[in-house]
């Protein structure tokens, strides 16, 4: 389970950003997985819980207590028995004999509570990290939203200083300086949309780890590269080690503990008490013995065992649902995985280029005069949508692929040669 959770902290997401933590602005992925880990109240409360679990286990191995006992018998009665000239006292040690292994019955229900707690923090710690991932892949977006609201206003920059040029001419009127002008403010726009989306996802990701200031930025590299994940059949196939499904093995572990125990009731408990007296009348002394024993703890005893099974077999029927939910998540997040995959490397390598071509040629056709600023600007929109598109397509495969790294634990590594194709945002 460590190695695969190590796996997961190292390497999650690692197509989508690179995470060299040298400035001290900085802050990589690695850096947000070591905070929460450190500093999260959900880990630190598992901590506590497994120091009480730990202190359940040490009154769990206690036997029943020996009593000690004195009693005086034949005292501050009439007649020969007046005073204490007739008591006969007597010293008694006591306690019970339990049967049918209840102290390891027990044991192991304690013991098992503790190891179901280890695996619990193991799958919450994946989940935080999963979290993690998630939060910073918002901060890298938002950072290459504005890079994008960048080319844009240096695109629509060219467009107001072209319809200068024509209306300054005579070639053109005002109004389309004053719409270039426009689409020029919408961009600048844009960028002040993703410049605030940013110092959210940035407040967001520093609230995992209680910083209430945060002015550290992220180390991003190229979302458009993304690995080769494997078939959906071998993905399917790691879904057993998964930590989700391995909390059942620990909660079996309990409830069949709690059904030996319940078993372990069947068998009444032996009361013994020994003892030795003084007789008054002979000052003589005497052992004294008594065996007690409930009757009826089988009867009593079966309705607990029954709910114990109950509870024994309903937890493989939550198991199964468990499974097929995993598994469906795991389809889902498969399918969008190639989907995006398929969408990002056709816009990449066919799309971006082509509409690049086309938006250079155009603007050399709008200072010679062949076309109207209408066209000129709609293939600017047609190149930034394309730009935004290929974004989204990028960031839906990264949030699919930490959700695949979530349920399965395997790392996948992104072919570092696939960023240089095409137009890239």
């Amino acid at each position: 389970m460590s190695v695969r959770l190590a796996a997961f902290a190292a390497l999650v997401a690692v197509s989508a950003i690179a995470w060299p933590a040298n400035a001290a602005d900085r802050l990589s992925l690695d850096d947000a997985f070591a905070r929460v880990a450190e500093s999260h109240p959900d880990l630190r409360l598992l901590g506590a819980r497994h120091n009480v679990l730990a202190a359940e286990l040490g009154r769990a191995t206690l036997r029943p207590p020996l009593v000690a006992g004195a009693s005086v018998e034949n005292a501050f009665g009439t007649g020969e028995a007046s005073g204490l000239s007739g008591a006969e006292l007597t010293l008694t040690l006591a306690s019970v004999l339990e049967r049918g292994g209840k102290l390891d019955a027990r044991r192991t229900l304690a013991q098992s509570r503790i190891d179901a707690l280890a695996v619990e923090r193991e799958a919450r710690r994946l989940d935080l990290l999963a979290e993690v991932a998630r939060r910073y892949l918002a901060m890298v977006a938002a950072q290459r939203q504005r890079e994008i609201a960048e080319l844009d206003i240096a695109q629509r920059q060219r467009t107001v200083a072209g319809a200068r040029q024509r209306l300054q001419a005579g070639a053109s009127p005002e109004s389309v300086v004053l719409t270039a002008q426009a689409a020029l403010a919408r961009a600048e726009l844009d960028r002040a949309r993703a410049e605030q989306r940013h110092a959210a996802a940035r407040q967001h990701l520093a609230a995992l780890w209680g910083e209430r200031s945060p002015t550290f930025d992220a180390v991003a590299g190229d979302p458009t590269v993304l690995p080769e994940v494997p078939a959906f059949a071998t993905l399917a196939s790691l879904l057993e080690q998964t930590p989700e499904l391995a909390q059942f093995v620990g909660e079996r572990r309990i409830r069949e503990a709690r059904l030996q125990l319940a078993r372990a009731d069947a068998k009444a408990d032996l009361d013994w008490e020994v003892g030795i007296r003084r007789l008054q009348s002979t000052d003589d002394l005497a052992l004294v013995g008594i065996v007690s024993m409930p009757l009826g703890a089988s009867r009593r005893a079966q309705p607990e065992i029954r709910v114990a099974e109950a509870e024994l077999t309903a937890l493989e029927i939550e198991r199964e649902s468990k499974g097929l939910s995993l598994y469906s998540t795991l389809a889902e997040a498969h399918g969008r995985y190639l989907t995006a995959q398929v969408e990002l490397d056709r816009l990449r390598t066919d799309v971006m280029p082509k509409l690049a071509r086309a938006e250079a040629a155009a603007e050399r056709a709008y200072r010679a005069g062949a076309i109207s600023y209408l066209e000129w600007a709609q293939l600017q929109s047609e190149r930034t949508a394309a730009r935004k598109q290929q974004l989204d397509a990028a960031f839906e495969a990264q949030r699919a692929l930490i959700e695949i790294q979530r349920l399965t634990g395997a790392p996948f590594v992104a072919a570092p040669t696939r960023a240089t194709q095409g137009d890239t945002p």
